[in-house]
């Protein structure tokens, strides 16, 4: 199976494939079994060094000094192939198109943002779109004056001069709309018309050859404390994606805590960040209206379940609310989340999307909705709350807690948890 010429290695240093599961359990029984083995277990599985790193904490010396995330396994591909791609069409002129696909928190922003800043190292001229407000304000801030004017929505290309840029970074493509403007909350939204056929065929339309036409799927999960498993449990549970992973477990390094009552779960959240200043956040389905601020500023509390009261993210400025530490106090919704991660997330998982236990089925009521745009005709509401409900619940490294506003459906939560 292994070339002959490493075997004195392997002897030394045990190498096991996917298929050597239980070669590997006893090589690890046979190990720890004895001595201090069980301390050596605790220390590694409770250890704080992680995979992931917050992007956004790295963004400013990605663009302006080196490279500063290392690239594993099918993320080194991909980079590897756009920086040749690039180069290469700057010699020869021709046009390339590279695909990178890739789940919740595989490292596709990371590839982007490593491979935009290592091209203007070079000299090249890279733009960097997206469809999020929230996100290309917030990577301009980051970055500073000097290379600020590169970040940029998708619409801002519309009216660009053939071969005028030698790349355009388009992260978050699933954004891309039939209608492009400057609408900050038109994400996130039935008329997001992505996917991977449309970029091919568009591309064919502009000469660009089936042979420079490439595509890579990323599959190692970063966020959510480095566990997939968190992430196939959450989207089978929504019946988003069957997974084998039917029931949760402390195992999967994700804290996952259900709450009685908002104010529990505020309380929680606040302490995360009285521990560590800004890691922590509050998001919801959006459910109720959202106001303006009173002439003073101040924010109405338009989030109320019972007796408890909080405002939304400020409208006027929603796109500080991820990194701004006013933040802390507001409510955040799937357009201000998507594309920002937090230690620790409070979800408020609202009545717009519930569990039928009678007829074992996730269900939608628009009636109590505030989102006008997305409930408007839409066939395939069910489906989209799904999705929204999966991104406010994959913002976090380390802990997920969730307030349920229908009984049925944190039941049904709570019966896909280990106790």
């Amino acid at each position: 199976m292994y070339a002959q010429k490493f075997q004195n290695a392997i002897k030394k240093y045990p190498l096991f494939s996917k298929q050597d599961v239980k070669k590997l359990g006893e090589f690890l029984k046979d190990k720890l079994s004895k001595d201090s083995g069980f301390q050596v277990f605790n220390r590694f599985v409770n250890s704080p060094i992680r995979p992931s790193k917050k992007l956004l904490d790295h963004v400013g010396d990605m663009i302006n000094k080196q490279q500063v995330f290392n690239l594993i396994d099918d993320q080194i591909a991909a980079y590897n192939a756009i920086m040749y791609r690039a180069n290469r069409q700057s010699k020869q002129h021709e046009k390339s198109v590279i695909i990178v696909k890739g789940g919740l928190g595989t490292g596709k922003s990371v590839i982007a943002l490593e491979v935009m800043g290592e091209l203007m190292r070079k000299g090249k001229t890279v733009f960097h779109a997206t469809g999020s407000s929230a996100f290309t304000k917030t990577l301009r801030k980051l970055v500073g004056k000097r290379a600020e004017k590169f970040y940029k929505f998708f619409f801002n290309f519309t009216k660009l001069k053939e071969n005028e840029i030698n790349v355009l970074i388009c992260d978050e493509a699933h954004r891309i709309r039939k209608t492009s403007n400057d609408d900050e909350h038109q994400i996130v939204r039935p008329n997001e018309i992505w996917n991977v056929e449309l970029i091919k065929n568009a591309a064919k339309k502009l000469e660009v050859s089936e042979s420079n036409i490439f595509e890579f799927e990323l599959k190692t999960q970063f966020r959510c404390s480095g566990s997939d498993t968190y992430l196939q449990w959450l989207e089978n549970i929504l019946d988003i994606r069957e997974s084998d992973i039917q029931t949760l477990t402390k195992a999967t390094g994700m804290e996952f805590k259900i709450f009685d009552s908002p104010h529990e779960l505020k309380k929680a959240i606040e302490q995360k960040n009285k521990e560590k200043g800004n890691s922590a956040r509050i998001v919801a389905g959006f459910c109720w209206p959202w106001s303006e601020p009173r002439p003073d500023g101040s924010l109405v509390n338009d989030v109320k379940i019972g007796d408890f009261e909080m405002p939304w993210e400020n409208k006027k400025e929603a796109w500080t609310w991820a990194t701004n530490e006013s933040g802390m106090d507001q409510v955040g919704t799937v357009y201000t989340a998507q594309g920002f991660e937090f230690d620790y997330i409070g979800v408020i998982f609202s009545n717009d999307l519930v569990y039928d236990k009678k007829q074992k089925k996730w269900i939608s009521k628009p009636e109590n909705s505030q989102d006008s745009v997305v409930k408007r005709g839409n066939k395939n509401l069910t489906e989209h709350l799904k999705n929204v409900y999966r991104v406010l619940m994959s913002r976090a490294h380390k802990g997920v807690y969730v307030y349920f506003m229908d009984k049925d459906t944190k039941e049904f939560f709570k019966s896909k948890i280990q106790s």
